[in-house]
């Protein structure tokens, strides 16, 4: 380094006022923002605390400057400012021109947010971090710097990468001891952030004034991170304090055991989202509880209460209904169906031909409604909780060859041929062989109609991960995407269901999952349009024993 740039680099820089000047402007702008939500109505609490900090943190170093060109004392050596700038620990980016407007300075945070090094921009055009596009905003600001005047605004900065970021800037002149013009210093701030913390200020702000309850649980001291008004509302702690609170705490105080049971499942299985139902205080939540990460925090485990009484007394009403009005048509229309199968076995003598087809087809569609109503109240007890399961133990690998069987006239009607795997060998497990046959002739009865003629299905049992897998696949058409949302709905309109010739109620997925849960096991699908359908249940294996018979084919092995 030249014995000149050495001796520059040595002198003070500021004094000791100066610096407290400059300081002071970040701990107005720091106290403002601190004390903004008390000051401050509630209608300017959105964007007023950090618009008030920006604008005291950039007018303090402009008052300061123009004290100094006011006052004709100016000093040469504030050309190298940025020595003492390059040492503060901010996010601030800051670079110094001279008279030819070429950089002299830079520091650590500009070299950084550019991408350049330091030898790639001393000594270049300051231009040429504007840019093509912003040549016109440089010159501007290197006019108004020679008649002595500030310049505040946004500029782009063009990055080593070739990308374009837009910083909130203030440009500064400089002047040496004779008052000669000599160069500028910039500050510039990442407006991308700005506009990121005013964000985050309004949706915590939202957050605060939501009508459902929010907690935030912090994963490594389980004490409250947060609660939001309603939380601390219903709670009963007002503008209290909750930082000193845990969930134990509100254990003690009320029963939150489903609450408890889902933020270990999250924690500690590392669950990404799990839900329940919680009644409290005589109403009834369901409650979303998930992991979340906050920057330079603990991860949070977040709690969110949507009040659903109102909800569940609607369906409860409805569930009524529907439960009433089934039962009252079930019995005249199973009459109905009986009669109409007796005229059709020609016990009334024998029917002229377009007779017969006139009367099957009102046959068939009695069927289809007695199928309806059925599957409805099936659905309906599931709901309400009245359905019993009778769990004992049961030969899995039989239930499925059953269920095969029982579906050969459906495999015969379309055509297809039904391949089962992996039930060479008796698996016993605990659960309800009714309702299970019932899910297995479901799934069967889907993977038939959607089949093309000549296709194949395959019913496989296999044991993943502590869990007995059941899976039906089909070749078919799929399910398109638009529709996998609502495959489990009640009644769901798919696109390619075509239930006038293909037969069947919109019910039975429904019910499936509803028996399948009911059992403690859960149950989905794969698909690909064009290409097929695998529909799976698990169950729990943690009773499940499998017995290995002379000769048989690999298969399962022993739980656990």
């Amino acid at each position: 380094m030249p014995a000149g740039e050495d001796d520059l680099m040595k002198r003070p820089i500021f004094s000791a006022h100066d610096a407290k000047v400059l300081i002071s402007g970040s701990l107005l702008a720091t106290g403002w923002y601190a004390t903004a939500d008390a000051l401050l109505p509630p209608s300017l609490l959105d964007i007023g605390p950090i618009m008030g900090a920006i604008a005291i943190s950039g007018l303090v170093p402009v008052l300061f400057v123009k004290k100094n060109l006011n006052g004709g004392k100016s000093r040469t050596s504030e050309i190298a400012m940025a020595e003492r700038f390059a040492n503060l620990k901010s996010s601030t980016l800051i670079n110094v021109v001279d008279a030819e407007n070429r950089m002299t300075e830079v520091n650590d945070e500009m070299l950084a947010f550019t991408g350049y090094t330091r030898d790639q921009l001393i000594g270049q055009p300051v231009r040429m971090l504007y840019g093509p596009t912003g040549y016109q905003t440089a010159d501007t600001i290197r006019r108004g710097l020679a008649e002595g005047k500030i310049w505040q605004g946004d500029t782009p900065l063009v990055c080593s990468d070739g990308s374009v970021r837009v910083t909130q800037t203030t440009v500064l002149p400089l002047f040496d001891g004779d008052g000669n013009w000599s160069g500028s210093i910039s500050v510039r701030n990442d407006l991308a952030k700005n506009e990121a913390f005013l964000s985050g200020k309004i949706n915590s702000t939202a957050l605060h004034e939501l009508r459902d309850s929010i907690w935030m649980v912090d994963v490594q001291t389980e004490h409250f991170h947060y609660m939001n008004r309603a939380a601390l509302d219903w709670m009963g702690l007002g503008g209290g304090s909750y930082d000193r609170l845990s969930l134990d705490d509100i254990q003690t105080k009320m029963d939150i055991s489903p609450l408890i049971t889902a933020y270990h499942a999250v924690r500690d299985k590392g669950r990404e989202d799990v839900q329940c139902n919680l009644v409290l205080k005589g109403m009834q939540f369901e409650v979303s509880v998930k992991r979340v990460a906050i920057d330079d925090q603990n991860d949070q485990i977040l709690f969110v209460f949507q009040d659903i009484s109102n909800r569940v007394e609607k369906e409860q009403m409805k569930a009524e209904f529907v439960s009433t009005v089934s039962h009252e048509l079930r019995s005249p229309l199973t009459s109905i169906k009986g009669s109409m199968g007796l005229l059709l076995s020609n016990a009334a003598g024998e029917l002229p031909e377009k007779a017969r087809g006139l009367l099957e087809i009102a046959h068939r569609n009695a069927e289809r409604l007695v199928l309806i109503i059925n599957d409805i109240l099936d659905l309906e007890k599931i709901v309400a909780g009245g359905m019993e399961f009778e769990r004992v133990p049961t030969d899995l690998s039989d239930l499925i060859n059953e269920a095969v069987l029982s579906s050969s006239i459906n495999s015969q009607r379309f055509d297809v041929t039904i391949e089962t795997v992996g039930t060479e060998e008796p698996v016993e497990v605990h659960t309800d062989p009714n309702r299970t046959i019932q899910v297995l002739t479901n799934l069967l009865s889907n993977a038939c109609k959607f089949s093309r003629p000549n296709g194949k299905i395959i019913v496989s049992l296999t044991q993943q991960q502590g869990r007995l897998r059941v899976s039906v696949k089909d070749h078919g058409q799929g399910i398109p995407a638009r529709d996998k949302h609502k495959i489990f709905e009640r009644f769901a309109d798919m696109t390619n269901s075509d239930r006038a010739s293909k037969g069947g109620t919109g019910l039975g997925l429904s019910i499936c999952k509803a028996i399948v849960e009911n059992m403690g096991g859960d149950i989905g699908f794969e698909s690909q349009e064009g290409v097929g359908t695998t529909f799976y249940f698990c169950l729990p294996t943690e009773e499940a024993v499998v017995y290995h018979t002379e000769n048989a084919q690999p298969g399962l092995r022993d739980a656990g």
